[in-house]
C-alpha cells in the first residue's frame, strides 16, 4: 500500500441523507486506544490480523474484514504487530438511522468476514477518489459508494448466515438418521469440525433442543410410531430405541406424553 493518505470534508447542507465526512488508507502499525469519533466510521482491513475492542468486548480482525465503529462510543483497535492494510470512511446523516433500523449495521455485531475484498475495495478507492474530487457531484458519488458498501457487507453478512443455516440443517439430520445409536457428543462435534459447545449452540439455535435432548424426542416419536402400528411389547419398543431397561422408558414416555407406553397405544392405534 502507497503512503497514508487521508481526507477530511464538512458534508454540504443540502446532503443530509447521508454524508461522507472522511476517508483514508494506510498501512497501520499502531493500535489506537480508548477513542471517541463525533461520527460513524467504517474501517476495512485489507490484509493483516489484529483486534477490535467496543463496551468492554474484544473481537479478533482478520483480513479481508470490516468493522463499524458507532458515534460517542469508546473503542480501540489496531494491528498485531506485522501491522495491516487498511481503508477508512467517516459518515453521517439520517440515513444512517435506517441502517440500524433495517440492521444493516450493528454494534452488537460490528465486525464482516469479506470474501469478496475487491468489490468492497473498489468503493471504498472510488468513495476517497470522489472526496478528492470536493464538488457536490463527488460528495454524492461517495455518498452512493458508501451506500454500497454498507449493502455489500450486509449481503455478506446474510450469505455467512444462509450458509451457517445450511450446515446446521446437515448436523440436524445427521443426528436425526444416527438417533438410534449411542452418541458421542464430542467426537460428533469433531466430526463436523466444531467445538461440543459450538454444536449445541448451533443445534440449540436450529431445533430448540440440545443435541441429546433431540435425540431423545426422535427415540420417542420412533417408540409412538411402533406402538401405534405394531403389536411388538412394550420391553421389545423400549430395546429397539436404544433403552435396555423398559421401566426407565415408561417413566420418560410417561414424562413427556403424560400417558403410559399402553394408553397411547389404546388412543392411537392404527391396526
Amino acid at each position: 500500500m502507497k503512503a497514508a493518505e487521508a481526507i477530511y470534508r464538512s458534508p454540504l447542507d443540502a446532503a443530509g441523507g447521508l454524508a461522507v465526512t472522511g476517508s483514508g488508507r494506510q498501512h497501520a502499525r499502531h493500535v489506537v486506544k480508548r477513542r471517541k469519533l463525533p461520527s460513524f466510521a467504517v474501517v476495512l482491513v485489507e490484509r493483516g490480523r489484529g483486534f477490535l475492542e467496543t463496551a468492554g468486548v474484544r473481537r479478533h480482525i482478520e483480513g479481508p474484514a470490516l468493522f463499524w465503529l458507532f458515534p460517542n462510543r469508546l473503542h480501540s483497535y489496531g494491528p498485531d504487530e506485522g501491522g495491516w492494510d487498511e481503508r477508512w470512511a467517516l459518515f453521517g446523516g439520517s440515513f444512517t438511522r435506517d441502517f440500524i433500523r433495517l440492521r444493516l449495521i450493528g454494534e452488537r455485531h460490528p465486525v464482516v468476514a469479506l470474501r469478496h475484498v475487491e468489490e468492497v475495495a473498489r468503493l471504498f478507492a472510488s468513495l476517497h477518489a470522489d472526496l478528492i474530487n470536493d464538488t457536490p457531484l463527488g460528495q454524492a458519488s461517495a455518498a452512493s459508494a458508501l451506500h454500497h458498501i454498507v449493502i455489500s457487507a450486509a449481503r455478506e453478512v446474510s450469505a455467512a448466515a444462509s450458509e451457517r443455516q445450511v450446515d446446521a440443517g446437515h448436523i440436524v439430520e445427521t443426528l436425526r438418521g444416527r438417533a438410534l445409536q449411542p452418541l458421542d457428543l464430542a467426537a460428533f462435534a469433531v466430526e463436523h469440525g466444531m467445538s461440543p459447545a459450538t454444536l449445541r449452540r448451533r443445534f440449540v439455535s436450529e431445533t430448540g433442543l440440545p443435541p441429546k435432548a433431540f435425540q431423545l424426542r426422535v427415540r420417542m416419536d420412533q417408540a409412538k410410531q411402533l406402538l401405534a402400528t405394531s403389536d411388538e411389547k412394550i420391553e421389545s419398543i423400549a430395546a429397539r430405541i436404544g433403552i435396555d431397561d423398559p421401566f426407565y422408558f415408561s417413566r420418560l414416555f410417561r414424562e413427556r406424553e403424560s400417558c403410559s407406553p399402553s394408553q397411547f397405544r389404546a388412543r392411537y392405534r392404527r391396526m
